[in-house]
This record gives C-alpha cells, structure tokens and sequence, in this order.
C-alpha cells in the first residue's frame, strides 16, 4: 500500500513512525501494551526522532531534498520528500547566475549518488515546511549522503539557523 505525502500532515507522519517503533518493541519483547507497557502520556512530536527506515530515491528535487519511496513497514510504503539533515545546497531560484549553476551541479550531484542505492534514513523528524521531513541519509556504498556533497563542493555545513549567502 503506497500513501502520498501530501495526504498525511508532517507531523502524523512523525506520529506514525514514532508510535509504531513503540508497537514494534513491545511485540517484539513478547509483552502485552496495555497490561506490562503503558504508551507514553506525552504524544510523539514532530521533533521526535524515529528509528531507520529503509528508503529509495523517485526523484531529485533539488541539491539537498528528493522525494523517496520510504519502506515503513511490511507491505506498507509513503512517498515523502526528504530534506537531507547536515548539509545546505545552493538554491535553483538563486540570486545570481553562480547560484543558479551551482544549483544545477548539486541536483545532478544529488542524483548521482542516490542513483538505483539502498537508502537509509535515521533521526526522521517533520521540517518546518509542510509536505516534507528532515533526516540523515545514508546510501549503500557512498555513506552519510550530507558528507559527501560537501566533501565533492556542492554543499555546505549547515545546522540550522541563518543560511550565508551563495552569490
């Protein structure tokens, strides 16, 4: 069963993943939930970090996002756009003609290293933009897909906060 995106909010999405890692757990310890584990009295947030989930890349959208086809549970998948955590890209609607090719090279970068890989994604949270989460993807032989954009100049480190400029 695939669900897209755009019909489950960001975060649900965290809700989700977050109450069915708990699920998993406790059936994974053998225990009944509601007779030895009580769920937490504190809803999942969107800030919540999920476990790994095995994911495949659809679609570059730009140099530091694109839409994947995330494996979420047995027989059960969600296309979501995925922000890669720990990197910044220049933008494709730049503010100058550098920015704008720079934006080219890192989509065409993008693409190349998640080209037809086994996807992880770890620390799954909901962005601040609605239609997407933000995660730390690893690809089978690359590794942590942040890293290597920057390692090959098409991004650099970011962690939040004011973005410098490109131009």
């Amino acid at each position: 069963m695939i669900r897209s995106w755009s019909f489950i909010s960001r975060r649900r999405f965290a809700d989700v993943f977050a109450g069915a890692a708990f699920g998993a757990v406790v059936t994974a310890a053998g225990l009944p939930i509601a007779q030895e584990i009580a769920p937490p009295l504190v809803p999942p947030s969107q800030t919540a970090a999920l476990p790994g989930l095995r994911a495949t890349a659809l679609d570059v959208v730009d140099g530091d996002t694109f839409e994947a086809r995330v494996h979420a549970f047995p027989g059960q998948e969600i296309v979501a756009r995925v922000r890669i955590e720990g990197v910044d890209t220049p933008e494709q609607r730049g503010r100058c003609a550098v920015e704008i090719a720079s934006a080219k090279a890192a989509r065409a970068a993008l693409a190349n290293l998640l080209r037809n890989r086994p996807l992880t994604l770890t620390g799954v949270r909901g962005d601040k933009y609605f239609g997407r989460v933000v995660a730390r993807v690893t690809a089978s032989g690359v590794g942590d897909v942040a890293e290597a954009l920057i390692r090959a100049g098409h991004g650099r480190p970011y962690a939040g906060g004011r973005r410098a400029g490109w131009c």
